[in-house]
This record gives C-alpha cells, sequence and structure tokens, in this order.
C-alpha cells in the first residue's frame, strides 16, 4: 500500500491531495483556510488537513510528490529571454532574483513547508516532481471511469508544454503530441481576459460569462473574429496554433499584451476594472470565445485521429470553459468526456499523486462502473455537530435544530419558494472552483427578480454574471438539450423551448443590462441571455442530501432545480468552515444559513446600506 501526497504552490491555487492504495482520499486549496483566494504559498493548512483525514504522518508517507518540474521550467524561462534578448530586460530583472532565491531551491521550500506542518525525519522524504502536463493527464484519466481513453490537456503553459495529447490505458499514460510555449490557448484567452479588464488567472470565467452578450452576427464581432485569426493566431488543422508575438508581451513582459498595438488592431482601448461594458467590449469577448470554441474542437479531433479511441479525457485551465465542452460533447467526436472538474492547478496535487501512484507504485487502478473516483468533489474537510454549537456560542448566534432531516428539507423547500435565500452548508467540502452543493447558496430558479438579487446583495459581483442550475439527475433533459449527465457543473447546454419564453423583436439590439431585465424563460435566474446554462446534475448516490432538498422543493414548486452559486461573496474564497459560513451570512442580505441539521436565522436588524462596514467587521474579527 503506498501513500503519496501531492502538492500545487508557488504560482497560483495550491492545494494538496493525498492517495491511499490508488484511491485518492482527500484534497483541498490552501485559500480556503488561509482566506486569501488564489494563494501561491505552500498549502500548510491543506496538507495538514490531508494528513489528519487519511491518519498518516509525514515519515509515514512513501513519498511527496510536486506537480511540475522547475528546472524545466527555469530552462524555458532562460531560453526565452535568450531568444527575445535585448526586450525583457526589466522583467528578467524582476524574476531572477526570486528564481535564484527561491524557486531553483524548490526541494528545500518543500522540505521547509512539511516542518510547519509537524516534525518529521527529512532524510527519510522520497520527494519526486511530475511534469505539469502529465499531472493534468493523469487528474483526468485515473479517476474516470475509463479503461483506455484519449486525453486532452489545454491550460495555459507548464514547463514548456501548453497543451498535448495522450493515450491513457490500464494504469499507463503516455503523451503522443505537445505544443510548446509561446504558442497556448490558454495564454491567448488570459491576454483578452486582461484586456477587457478582468484578472488574469482567475477572470477568465467571467469573460466566459460576458460573451453571450455578444452579437454572433455583428460585422464588428465578425470583424473581431477574423481580426484574431489573421494577425493575433494562425490556426493549423490539427489544432495547433501559432501566436504573433509582436502583438503579445506575456514572454518577456510584465503584462499579457502590448496595449498600443492591440488597441490599434481593434479599434478599442483595454478596459479598466471598474469601466462600464460596451457592446465592442461583448462582441470581442465573443469574439475570442468563438475562436477558443474552434480550437477545442479541431484539438478533439486530432485526439480521436491520432488514438483512434472513443472516449476523452480533458484537464487544464482551458477545460474549464464549459461553453466549449458543451460544443464539444454535442460535437459527438467522442462517445463519451470525463473533464476533471478540478482542472486547474490545483488539481495538479492530485493527479501529480495520482501518476505517481500508479506510474511508480504501480498500485492497482479500480474502476467503477458508475461513479468516477472523485467522489462528487466533495473532498475538504467535515465539520461535526460539536464544532457547529462551538461556533454558535461564540458568535451568539439563534438556530433551530431538527432531528428529521425531511422535516428541515421541507422547511427550507418552502422558504426557497417563497423567495428567501439559503446559505447551505453540508459535509465535506468541494475540490475545485465550484460549489456542488455542500458550500453553496441556493435559491428559486422561477423567481424574475433572483439573478439581480444574488449578484447585487448576496454576491456583491458584476451584475451580468449568469447563475447555474443543480437539478435532479433524473430531470435533466426535462429542462434541457442535453442528453449526458453533468456532476461538475462543467457542460453549458441549451434551456429547452418549452420554457422558453417569446422575445421582444428588438431583444438581440437591447443594451446587455436591458437584455439581462428581459423575461426570457420560466426559469429566468439561470438561463443566460443566449438561452444557455450551466448545468450540475444531482445525483442521488453522490450528494444525498442535496438530492433530497432539491426532490423537496420539487414536490413544494414542481420544479426539479435550485440556483446554486458559490458560498462566498466577491474577492473572497468559498467558505469552508461553520465560522466562515456563518460571517458571510451575516455579512450579506442572505435569509437564511442551513448548516448540517441547524437553521440559522438573523437575530438583529442589519443596516445593509452600510453593508461593507459589516463586512470589514467580519473580517477583522
Amino acid at each position: 500500500m503506498a501513500v503519496i501526497l501531492g502538492i500545487s504552490a508557488f504560482y497560483h491555487d495550491s492545494a494538496a491531495a493525498i492517495v491511499v492504495d490508488g484511491k485518492l482520499i482527500a484534497a483541498a486549496q490552501e485559500e480556503r483556510f488561509t482566506r486569501i483566494k488564489h494563494t501561491e504559498v505552500f498549502p500548510v493548512n491543506a496538507v495538514k488537513f490531508c494528513l489528519e483525514e487519511a491518519g498518516f504522518t509525514i515519515d509515514e508517507l512513501d513519498a511527496v510528490v510536486f506537480y511540475d518540474k522547475p528546472l524545466l521550467k527555469f530552462e524555458r524561462l532562460l531560453q526565452t529571454y535568450y531568444s527575445f534578448a535585448p526586450k525583457g530586460l526589466i522583467s528578467f530583472l524582476k524574476a531572477m532574483p526570486v528564481w535564484l532565491s527561491e524557486k531553483l531551491f524548490l526541494r528545500k521550500k518543500i522540505k521547509d513547508g512539511l516542518a510547519e506542518v509537524e516534525d518529521y525525519d527529512k532524510r527519510k522524504l522520497k520527494m519526486l516532481f511530475t511534469e505539469h502536463h502529465l499531472s493534468h493527464a493523469a487528474s483526468a484519466f485515473y479517476p474516470s471511469n475509463f479503461e483506455e481513453a484519449a486525453i486532452l490537456t489545454i491550460d495555459g503553459v507548464g514547463e514548456w508544454c501548453t497543451a498535448s495529447i495522450g493515450i491513457g490505458k490500464g494504469n499507463s499514460i503516455e503523451l503522443v503530441k505537445e505544443m510548446n510555449f509561446p504558442h497556448s490557448v490558454g495564454l491567448l484567452y488570459s491576454a483578452f481576459t486582461y484586456y477587457l479588464g478582468f484578472k488574469v488567472n482567475s477572470g477568465e470565467y467571467k469573460l466566459m460569462g460576458l460573451a453571450p452578450y455578444g452579437r454572433v452576427d455583428s460585422e464588428e464581432t465578425k470583424k473581431f473574429v477574423e481580426l484574431i485569426k489573421t494577425k493575433l493566431v494562425e490556426i493549423k488543422e490539427d489544432g495547433s496554433l501559432w501566436l504573433n508575438q509582436y502583438y503579445f508581451n506575456y514572454a518577456t513582459g510584465l503584462r499579457m499584451v502590448k496595449d498600443d498595438r492591440w488597441k490599434a488592431l481593434f479599434g478599442v482601448e483595454r478596459k479598466e476594472d471598474e469601466s462600464d461594458l460596451t457592446q465592442t467590449h461583448c462582441n470581442l469577448a465573443l469574439a475570442i470565445q468563438l475562436v477558443t470554441e474552434e480550437i477545442v474542437l479541431k484539438m478533439a479531433q486530432e485526439a480521436k485521429k491520432l488514438t483512434g479511441l472513443n472516449k476523452l479525457c480533458m484537464a487544464g485551465g482551458v477545460a474549464l470553459n464549459c461553453v466549449a465542452n458543451g460544443k464539444l460533447e454535442a460535437a459527438n467526436i467522442f462517445d463519451e468526456i470525463y473533464i476533471q472538474p478540478a482542472s486547474g492547478d490545483c488539481g495538479g496535487a492530485a493527479g501529480a499523486a495520482m501518476a505517481i501512484s500508479s506510474m511508480y507504485f504501480d498500485e492497482k487502478r479500480i474502476i467503477s462502473t458508475e461513479e468516477d473516483a472523485m467522489n462528487g468533489t466533495y473532498l475538504g474537510p467535515y465539520y461535526s455537530s460539536k464544532e457547529i454549537e462551538q461556533m454558535s456560542r461564540k458568535r451568539k448566534a439563534v438556530f433551530d435544530q431538527y432531528d428529521n432531516f425531511d422535516e428541515l428539507n421541507k422547511v427550507i423547500a418552502t422558504k426557497i419558494s417563497e423567495g428567501n435565500v439559503i446559505g447551505w452548508f453540508q459535509g465535506r467540502m468541494e475540490f475545485g472552483p465550484r460549489a456542488l452543493g455542500n458550500r453553496s447558496i441556493i435559491a428559486d430558479p422561477t423567481s424574475l427578480e433572483m439573478q439581480s438579487k444574488l449578484n447585487l446583495k448576496i454576491k456583491y459581483r458584476e451584475g451580468f454574471r449568469p447563475f447555474a442550475p443543480s437539478v435532479l439527475e433524473e430531470d435533466i433533459s426535462e429542462y434541457f438539450d442535453l442528453k449526458s449527465k453533468s456532476p461538475y457543473m462543467l457542460l453549458v447546454a441549451p434551456v429547452s423551448e418549452k420554457y422558453r419564453t417569446d422575445l421582444p423583436v428588438n431583444y438581440n439590439n437591447l443594451p446587455m443590462m436591458d437584455q439581462l431585465k428581459t423575461e426570457r424563460s420560466k426559469l429566468q435566474p439561470i438561463t443566460h441571455v443566449d438561452f444557455s446554462a450551466r448545468i450540475q446534475s444531482v445525483s442521488k448516490r453522490t450528494n444525498p442530501r442535496y438530492w433530497e432538498l432539491i426532490n423537496a422543493f420539487k414536490q413544494k414548486s414542481g420544479i426539479g432545480m435550485v440556483v446554486n452559486t458559490s458560498f462566498n461573496v466577491r474577492g473572497e474564497p468559498i467558505v469552508c468552515t461553520p465560522d466562515d459560513a456563518f460571517r458571510c451570512f451575516m455579512s450579506t442580505e442572505m435569509d437564511y444559513l442551513v448548516i448540517e441539521n441547524y437553521v440559522f436565522t438573523k437575530t438583529a436588524q442589519i443596516d445593509f446600506e452600510n453593508k461593507e462596514k459589516w463586512r470589514i467587521a467580519f473580517a477583522k474579527d
């Protein structure tokens, strides 16, 4: 029996995961413990949790594995600066001290980080390193229930590789084709993320949410697509691409693109963070989304051609583009597609541990015929009644405790049907970027005002952002044009015609916020302006408590779904502990908080006109 600890750190989304006897036991992102979103620090807290959950000490580990190879990355950095010299001097002078003092000595940094977790014998520690895209590939293939599959990984950049095609069979993975830096789909998409005023490595999903406001038949959108494909990127038939570095600055500069050249090319200035969105911004977002979808489809077709296999596994940051995933699913290139729910760098920790378990220690892979090995992503901490009641006493919180969970569900289903917003905290925290019913904010999917209410009064975020439905797995085809399951909210599909409403004749020419407010569906909060939805199908086997709540709402309303958004506010990570949940609940206009069998209510009149004061007060606490 091999016990492997996987670690990702020092770039963004630090995380840890532990694999025992070939099984993923626990995994968590460090941000959930430190409350610093996308933190890059060594994941001391996540490692500590994983060890405690699995019941092992560091000395009892067979290996600790890091999710990429820093010396290869340093080689790429040096060769890139050499190739572009004398350009990039400022960036070089800024990067080199960090590399020379820290990142070249990563083995020592990891050992020092582990020493913060607990005392251990450093002489006995076996430390291994996997290549970045092998970590991604392993994170997708090994948890899948496929004996054999093609593997496609697409992200910004690992060491040199930016995308790869591989074959997984049994315990082994072979990467058969790679695309290398500086040519990258992920970096191309991130360049537009930057130019449209969002934060790179975290704002890409905002860009994806903005794209449907673009007008696909607009001459401006068509012009943008043409400029991207003729000036910025050359797309080959196999999906590989060549990026014109004349317009980009990420290789040796401190910014993603050369702003002045993009302004001259597209005729629009880079959007500042808080400036108003225009239709031109929406059209530009749609243009890069369409180009990205074309590239992903071509890469998938090449993976099918190279491997001849009928099943596909995907990972890497671009695999979180659920709109592209939905197009790929609908294209029927493969019979089945499995996408790693933690496809970004945090999932690299789990992938590295699984790769070493299978390929180094030759642990037998257990393949289920029904569920994957990600356990619904419910791999994080769980909190007991004792811990919930301790928090309640500390916060002087008022709650009702229900002995009968069915009774609680009926009460909460009624509250949802009455227009209330519920903080829903159950079981083990999810691993990855999505809240999937254990750390979620939920609401009525039939309310016309709910999208605006959730964005402005609960999440404190951009009003254009759509919300996702959590739908009973057996009801998915009732509401959506999707034949397969979507347990991890990684597929976008159209809302069924019978739930759509007639649109005004000028709908497509309305300003974006007027489009948003136009009634277009009987399921308004989860129906984006293009009639799409980012779907989570909820299985009674994987998450019985969440399934039972949604089913109770169905008995009350006739609708087998709820609105689901992550339990956090803008700029903060998803909540981890009961205390995190209570503080978020009290600093927003949520109506009720459910933690396990406890239902919390607000006991004081909160001045929500000065809600920022409350948020600051709770943050200091």
